[in-house]
C-alpha cells in the first residue's frame, strides 16, 4: 500500500515539472550539476529533486541538504511536508551551512578540543575580542580598527587559511602592507588562542573546524558519510573554499551529490565566495551529469534575450540559452540624462505615472542601484513627490550611523545645548573619552544646570572629579566644537560640512576602512556632502540664505518616511542590487548605470568585471515585464560635479532589445529654479562678507512690470516685486499668494501671465 502511495506521489511531481526539471529530480545514478538559469524554477528543482528521494524509499535522516539562509531552509522543508507528509520528511537534515556543522561540532566537539556546550560569538563578542588584543599589543587602534581586523581573519577562515599558514602567505601579507596591518599574523594568532581559551568558536570558525574534523577524524568521517547517502546544495555559485571541502569530504565516497545554482548569478566574492567551485564542478567529480535549466518562467521575452545578450560577453561561464514562452514584451527602455538629479527627478516621475495612469500598485515596482549612497537623491524625490517607499535589506539614507553621526556634529556646532548630539558624537571617531567620564560631565551639567559642552570647556573647575589628561582630552572637543560654531556663521553650507567631517575625522575615520562597510560609509558620507552641495545651490538659485541651520531643518522633515503610513500602504521597493537576488517585481528600474559607479571603480582585473557584468544580469532579470534602465552625464560624488560616460555593459546588450529614449524636456523639480548645468567650485560658494557674497543689483528692461500678476506651476500666483539683474543673471522677485516671497531665475521660471 505504501509503495503505491509513493509511487502516486512520484507520478504528482513529473506532472507538474517541465521536461528540464523533470530529467534533473529523477536522475540519480551519481554526481548532479543542476545550472538553472533566472526564473527558471531552481527552488522547485531542488525540493522536489528531495520529495522524490524520499518517495524513493531514502529515510530523511539520511538526507542532506545545505542553503545559505534559514528562510530558504525553512520554506523548503514546508514545501517538501506539503507533498510528503510531515511523518516522512521529519528527520531531514536541512538547513545553512553554519546550523548543519554546529549541529555536527556540538556531537563531535571533544575531538577538536572543545566541549559540547561551546560558545558561538556573534559580531559584536568578535569585535569586543578584536579591541582588547589590539589594546593588549600596543597597537593602533586608528589602524587596526575592528572591522578591518575581523574581515581579514575572515578571508582567511573562509580560504582554509590557518594563523600559521597566513604568517608565511606572501598574498596576504601584501594586502597587510598595503594596508599598514604590519603585525595581522599575529593578531590573528592571539584572536585564535583566546577563542580556543574561551572554549568559543566565530561564524567562521563552525566551517573551518567541521573541514578539521573530517579530515584529521577518519572514523568521524566515515560515520558522517555513511549517514548521508544524498548531499544537497543550494546556490552553489555562492560556496566559498571551505564550503567546498565539507562538501567534498562529506559526499565521498559515493558522491550522490547534486548542487544546483547559476554561475551567471556568482555575485558575492566580496564575501569569499568562489565561482571556480561550480565551473570546475565536473572536474571535481567524475562521470558528474550537467542539467540545464533554461526556460525563464518569469520574465518576457525581450528582458530574457536581452540578458542573455549581456552574460554572453562573459568568458567564465557555462553557456545556456535562456528563453522565455510569455509575451514578447516592451523593450528595455534606456535614458540619459544630464545630471542625476534630473535622473531620480524622471524616475519618480515616471513611476507616479505607472500609478496613475497605468494603474500600477507601488508594490509593483523596484528602483535598483549599484551603492547604498545613491539612493539619497532618489528618496528625496520620492519624498517630494508623495511616493512611499521601502529601503529594503538596509535603512533610510538619513538613518545610516555615519549620517547620523555628521548631522549631530552639525546639531551640536548650531546648539551648543544639545546634549543629545554631544553624547552621540562626543567618542566618534574614538579620542579615548570613554563612557565613565562622559556620564560623570552629565551628571555635573545636570546638577549645575548648564550644558555639558560647558563643563568640558572648563573642567579644571571640576579637578578633584575629572583627571588632568582626561580633562585636556575633553577641552579639546569642546574647543573644536567651538571652532566649528564659529565657522558655522561664516562659511556657506556646503564649505561648513566639509570643513565638519575632516576636521572630526568622521571622513578619514571611514577612508581607512578598507572593509566593504568601511567603503560604503565613505560614499554615503561623500553624498552627504552633495546632498549639502545639492541644497546650496538650490537656495542660491531662489535667493535665499544658505546656512546649515537650514539644512538641518529640512532633513528632521525627511528623516519621518514612515509617518502617516501603515503597514497595508502599497510602497516602491528601493535597494541595492546585491540585496535584489533572488527576489522579483513586474516593474525594475536600474539606476546609475555610468564607467565607475556600474562597474564599480574598484574592479582591478577581468575577473572583478565579469562579476560586474553578472550583477547586472541579476538586476535586468528581476524584471517580469518591463525594464528601465538610466544613467547620468555628471554625478554629484563629495560635493563636487564628475562628469561620466554610460556604462561599458549598455553597449553589451543587443540593440534589438533596447527602446533608446530622449531624457524629457528639463522640467525643474517642485523646489529649485535652476540650470542644469556644471555647478561652480566649492570655492565660488564662498561670500567675502557675511553670510552671503556682495553682489552688484541693476535694473533691467523686460517684458515682465511690477505688479504683473502670473502663475507659476510649483509656487501658484503671485504679484512681479521687481525685475534686475546679479552676477550677470537676470532675476524676477515674485509675492506668491500662498508661498511668500520667491526670487528666481528669470530665464527658467517659466512664468504665465494671467
Amino acid at each position: 500500500m505504501a509503495l503505491k502511495c509513493n509511487l502516486k506521489l512520484r507520478m504528482q511531481f513529473i506532472d507538474e515539472l517541465n521536461d528540464s526539471q523533470r530529467s534533473a529530480v529523477a536522475y540519480n545514478d551519481g554526481p548532479l550539476l543542476v545550472i538553472a538559469g533566472a526564473g527558471s524554477g531552481k527552488t522547485r528543482v531542488l525540493t522536489y529533486k528531495i520529495a522524490y528521494l524520499l518517495t524513493q524509499g531514502i529515510p530523511a535522516g539520511h538526507i542532506l541538504a545545505l542553503t545559505f539562509t534559514n528562510k530558504a531552509a525553512r520554506e523548503m522543508k514546508q514545501r517538501i511536508i506539503r507533498l510528503v507528509g510531515e511523518d516522512v520528511a521529519r528527520y531531514l537534515w536541512m538547513g545553512t551551512f553554519h546550523s548543519i556543522c554546529a549541529r555536527m561540532l556540538r556531537a563531535e566537539a571533544e575531538y577538536i578540543g572543545f566541549t559540547r556546550d561551546f560558545t558561538i560569538y556573534d559580531a559584536a563578542d568578535q569585535k569586543s575580542l578584536v579591541k582588547k588584543i589590539v589594546k593588549d599589543l600596543h597597537l593602533d587602534d586608528k589602524i587596526y580598527k575592528s572591522g578591518v581586523v575581523l574581515s581579514r581573519i575572515s578571508s582567511a577562515k573562509a580560504n582554509f587559511v590557518s594563523p600559521e599558514q597566513y604568517a608565511h602567505s606572501e598574498s596576504f601579507a601584501k594586502v597587510d602592507r598595503l594596508e599598514r596591518l604590519y603585525k595581522m599574523a599575529s593578531v590573528y594568532a592571539e584572536y585564535n588562542r583566546r577563542l580556543k581559551a574561551a572554549n568559543a568558536m566565530d561564524f567562521d570558525d563552525l566551517l573551518l573546524y567541521t573541514v578539521l574534523l573530517l579530515r584529521e577524524h577518519a572514523d568521524v568521517r566515515e560515520r558522517y558519510q555513511q549517514r548521508f547517502w544524498h548531499v544537497l546544495v543550494d546556490e552553489y555559485q555562492d560556496t566559498n573554499h571551505t564550503q567546498y571541502l565539507i562538501v567534498k569530504l562529506l559526499a565521498e565516497p559515493q558522491n550522490h551529490i547534486c548542487v544546483v545554482g547559476d554561475d551567471a548569478q556568482s555575485i558575492y566574492s566580496f564575501r569569499g565566495a568562489t565561482i571556480e567551485n561550480i565551473l570546475t564542478f565536473q572536474n571535481g567529480y567524475q562521470g558528474a551529469k550537467l542539467f540545464k535549466l533554461e526556460r525563464n518562467y518569469r520574465s518576457t521575452q525581450n528582458i530574457v534575450n536581452a540578458a542573455n545578450s549581456l552574460i554572453h560577453k562573459n568568458k567564465g561561464q557555462i553557456y545556456k540559452e535562456v528563453y522565455s514562452e510569455k509575451e514578447e514584451g516592451e523593450r528595455l527602455h534606456l535614458t540619459g540624462y544630464s545630471n542625476d538629479r534630473e535622473e531620480s527627478a524622471s524616475v519618480a516621475r515616471q513611476i507616479l505615472s505607472l500609478h496613475r495612469l497605468n494603474k500600477r500598485d507601488y508594490e509593483d515596482i523596484a528602483i535598483l542601484y549599484r551603492t547604498n549612497a545613491q539612493s539619497r537623491s532618489l528618496e528625496e524625490e520620492m519624498r517630494k513627490f508623495g511616493i512611499p517607499y521601502r529601503i529594503y535589506g538596509g535603512m533610510s539614507f538619513y538613518q545610516r550611523k555615519e549620517i547620523k553621526d555628521a548631522i549631530a556634529y552639525f546639531r551640536l556646532a548650531a546648539n551648543v545645548s544639545d546634549d543629545e548630539a554631544l553624547e552621540r558624537i562626543v567618542n566618534v571617531p574614538k579620542r579615548g573619552i570613554g563612557a565613565t567620564t562622559i556620564a560623570r560631565v552629565r551628571e555635573i551639567a545636570l546638577h549645575d544646570n548648564i550644558p555639558m559642552l560647558r563643563v568640558m570647556h572648563n573642567p579644571e573647575a571640576y579637578t578633584g572629579e575629572i583627571s588632568a589628561a582626561t580633562g585636556r582630552k575633553l577641552q579639546a572637543f569642546a574647543g573644536m566644537i567651538q571652532e566649528f560654531a564659529r565657522q558655522m556663521q561664516e562659511l556657506p553650507a556646503f564649505e561648513f560640512a566639509q570643513l565638519v567631517l575632516n576636521q572630526s575625522g568622521l571622513m578619514n575615520d571611514a577612508a581607512q576602512d578598507t572593509t566593504a562597510e568601511g567603503i560604503d560609509r565613505k560614499a554615503n558620507l561623500e553624498e552627504l556632502l552633495s546632498g549639502v552641495r545639492q541644497y546650496a545651490e538650490d537656495r542660491l538659485g531662489q535667493g535665499e540664505d544658505t546656512r546649515i541651520t537650514d539644512f538641518i531643518h529640512e532633513v528632521s522633515l525627511l528623516t519621518d518616511q514612515d509617518e502617516g503610513l501603515d503597514d497595508t500602504t502599497s510602497r516602491l521597493t528601493m535597494m541595492t542590487v546585491h540585496a535584489a537576488k533572488g527576489l522579483e517585481f513586474p516593474i525594475v528600474f536600474v539606476v546609475g548605470l555610468e564607467e565607475n559607479l556600474f562597474p564599480s571603480p574598484f574592479c582591478q582585473n577581468e575577473s572583478e568585471l565579469e562579476e560586474e557584468r553578472r550583477l547586472l544580469y541579476v538586476a535586468i532579470t528581476r524584471a517580469e515585464q518591463e525594464c528601465y534602465l538610466t544613467y547620468a552625464k555628471s554625478r554629484w560624488k563629495n560635493g563636487q560635479i564628475n562628469f561620466s560616460n554610460p556604462s561599458r555593459f549598455l553597449s553589451d546588450i543587443d540593440r534589438r532589445y533596447i527602446l533608446q529614449l530622449s531624457a524629457p524636456s528639463s522640467e525643474p523639480s517642485p523646489w529649485i529654479e535652476m540650470p542644469l548645468q556644471p555647478s561652480p567650485s566649492p570655492r565660488s560658494l564662498k561670500p567675502t562678507t557675511g553670510l552671503r557674497p556682495k553682489t552688484e543689483q541693476q535694473t533691467v528692461a523686460s517684458e515682465w512690470k511690477t505688479g504683473d500678476r502670473i502663475d507659476h506651476k510649483v509656487f501658484g500666483q503671485g504679484t512681479v516685486q521687481r525685475v534686475y539683474r546679479e552676477n550677470e543673471n537676470e532675476k524676477i522677485e515674485i509675492d506668491f499668494d500662498t508661498k511668500g516671497t520667491k526670487t528666481l531665475l528669470l530665464a527658467y521660471a517659466k512664468l504665465i501671465r494671467i
